[in-house]
């Protein structure tokens, strides 16, 4: 273990307690985590202000972040194209992963449909059928199967299509898409956004930092309105639309009676699978054989938000605590998919003698076990993963020590329940809440989505920012790692209302909701473009998305998704805050395009803060700016707690 890191209190790394639990007990284990690395791991002052070149072996070509414009590339190359060109291939990246991710639901909502996989079926179709009439595919007189048929057609063109218009521009607010496709931006289809923009950011191509901007915007549309959209879609078609239930939450979900498998990753149909084989009575005998009183299966990272949305399933933490809640020493097996799984899972796992599968050929890690999860026999995968738990349990070796820590909370909003939610079952509408916005019970409204990042405390810029937002009359939507900070920290439950300003108080007290509303994955961040889309349908807030008031924030945001998601809402119109750090060298004119010259374009901008009372100033600010421009603002004063307020905020 490195010596500085003993010298960092626990207390700075996390304000999640279970997490800091295990921290300190992989410390008096000799176990490395995620937090250890990232303290001896400094980042590099260049490559983190985004002034480092690798397109080709002429450098690396290595900018001066103090003084940007005293030097040049060996190519000649400025640092705007640099940072553009780095920003863009960070986009990209983004983008493919969703991408990569939607074409696979695609691929199994066809063989769900034609047979080929019978262990899924299709859960809602209300849902396939107004999203077939959404992209005027016809609907009436003809069976599910053909109308499902025509919908994979169409919805294949987001990924294939070369040229012409993406089928989700259909669902895009009038004004919205009629600037977009005046700026040029409008996605073709995927794949060519894709190709298009690493070609561009190769050495020699693109050295225009603003036409590299509109490939950057034209890509991240491609993810927003297309790649995460559809696997949002799909999903809830296949696996039902998620619809508020209440849910327990953190470490102390777990169970030392019972085998415990933690489902971590991004792809439902692993977890989906996973919940039929855990209640096979078969394989609950046998784990009863082996001692345990059943299994419990619980949700990490943003699949366990999947089946946090739809079954209620407990779970245990996000992207920072996948490492620590192995120290348990609870865990009979660990089983991952894509995204966000840390390659150190596999050494903290081998030392507590937990299993560590991974499911998925795109996505292996040396050293783990692989059973691969085929779609058409997707038991044959998850029984076998139940076997290995229940052998685990059975030979436990190592000390068990679970945090007691669990909360409550109320998970599962989606588009259509926030619909039905505010109208009712026969009125469903967004009126209300667009009423309450313009009379000024609700000031605006605020996504905060995202990562954690070793780089900032765990959880607390996400915690104190919904804090400040909400106490300012802010009803805030949530996605990702960032929802599960909300939840441990008690504000996804009824009781948060409290917490909440005068006039968002009494609506969540009407409506009967929390002023902290839980959307789903990070994919699922696509249900927030269409939440607004339908605020400016219902009407009274402006005619394009950039009308609204409304803003974003990833607070602690960490992989390249969180580039894509934060520059697709920028792009449709959203001024969107970044926190802890802005893969971004100041006094460069392409951090002026991108922090001021977008909004004069039309479009939304960006913006950073690294302190989260800072973020939710900006925020605000923006709202209340929108709020005048639509002529609803009203006299009203921004509160910021001060010490004696937060002390008073913390929830039982």
């Amino acid at each position: 273990m490195a010596k500085p890191l003993e010298l960092i209190n626990v207390k700075d790394l996390t304000i999640c307690e279970s997490t800091a639990q295990m921290i300190t007990k992989a410390r008096n284990d000799g176990v490395e985590l995620f937090f250890d690395r990232a303290n001896s791991m400094k980042a590099c002052p260049i490559g983190e202000k985004s002034a480092c070149c690798k397109m080709c072996s002429m450098g690396p070509c290595r900018m001066n972040v103090n003084s940007p414009y005293d030097r040049v590339g060996v190519c000649g190359a400025t640092v705007d194209t640099i940072v553009a060109r780095n920003f863009g291939r960070m986009v990209a990246g983004g983008t493919a992963a969703h991408t990569d991710h939607g074409m696979a639901m695609l691929e199994l909502f066809r063989d769900v449909i034609s047979g080929k996989t019978k262990d899924y079926s299709i859960k809602d179709p209300i849902k396939l059928m107004e999203i077939a009439a959404s992209l005027d595919i016809v609907t009436e007189g003809r069976e599910l199967k053909d109308i499902a048929m025509d919908l994979y057609h169409e919805l294949e063109r987001t990924y294939t299509q070369v040229d012409g218009e993406i089928p989700m521009m259909k669902r895009v607010p009038p004004k919205t898409l009629e600037h977009w496709r005046a700026a040029g931006v409008v996605p073709r289809g995927a794949m060519r956004e894709i190709m298009e923009m690493m070609h561009r950011t190769a050495m020699g191509v693109d050295q225009d930092y603003e036409n590299i901007t509109k490939q950057i915007t034209r890509t991240a549309l491609a993810d927003g309105w297309g790649g995460s959209m559809v696997s949002t879609d799909i999903s809830d078609i296949l696996f039902g639309t998620p619809s508020p239930v209440e849910v327990e939450v953190d470490m102390g979900v777990l169970k030392e009676d019972s085998v415990n498998i933690i489902v971590h990753g991004h792809e439902p149909n692993l977890l989906e699978s996973m919940v039929v084989s855990v209640a096979d009575p078969t394989l609950l005998e046998a784990a009863k054989n082996a001692g345990a009183k059943g299994i419990n299966l619980v949700g990490m990272c943003c699949s366990g938000l999947e089946a946090l949305s739809r079954h209620g399933l407990s779970h245990a933490g996000n992207f920072s605590s996948t490492e620590a809640v192995l120290v348990t020493g609870a865990i009979d097996a660990m089983t991952v998919d894509i995204q966000c799984i840390k390659q150190g899972l596999q050494k903290v796992a081998d030392f507590y003698d937990t299993p560590f599968i991974t499911t998925n050929y795109r996505a292996k890690i040396e050293g783990a076990q692989h059973i691969q999860l085929e779609e058409h026999d997707p038991r044959e995968c998850t029984d076998e993963i139940v076997i290995k738990a229940i052998t685990r349990f059975k030979n436990r070796k190592k000390p068990i020590q679970i945090p007691r820590n669990k909360t409550k909370g109320v998970h599962g909003f989606s588009f259509e329940y926030i619909n039905y939610m505010l109208g009712g079952s026969f009125r469903g509408s967004y009126t209300p809440l667009n009423e309450n916005i313009i009379n000024g019970r609700i000031r605006g409204v605020a996504g905060v989505v995202g990562c954690t990042n070793p780089r900032s405390k765990q959880d607390y810029s996400h915690v104190e920012l919904v804090k400040e937002l909400i106490r300012n009359d802010v009803l805030v939507l949530q996605t990702g790692c960032s929802q599960m900070a909300l939840a441990k920290a008690g504000l996804t439950g009824p009781g948060a209302a409290a917490l909440a300003g005068p006039g968002l108080a009494e609506v969540c007290e009407t409506v009967g909701m929390p002023p902290v509303l839980g959307l789903g994955s990070c994919v699922d961040n696509s249900r927030i473009l269409i939440a607004a889309s339908e605020m400016v349908k219902v009407g009274g807030l402006g005619d394009c998305i950039a009308d609204l008031p409304a803003a974003g924030c990833a607070p602690e945001w960490m992989s390249e998704k969180a580039i894509a998601i934060g520059h697709y809402f920028v792009a449709s119109g959203v001024y969107t805050v970044f926190g802890h750090n802005f893969p971004m060298t100041k006094g460069t004119k392409f951090e002026k395009h991108l922090f001021e010259d977008l909004e004069t374009l039309g479009f939304g901008k960006w913006g950073f803060a690294d302190d989260p009372r800072e973020m939710a100033r900006l925020m605000i600010a923006h709202i209340d700016k929108k709020r005048k421009e639509l002529g609803i603002d009203k006299a009203r004063d921004r509160v910021l707690m001060d010490m004696a307020d937060r002390q008073a905020l913390a929830i039982e």
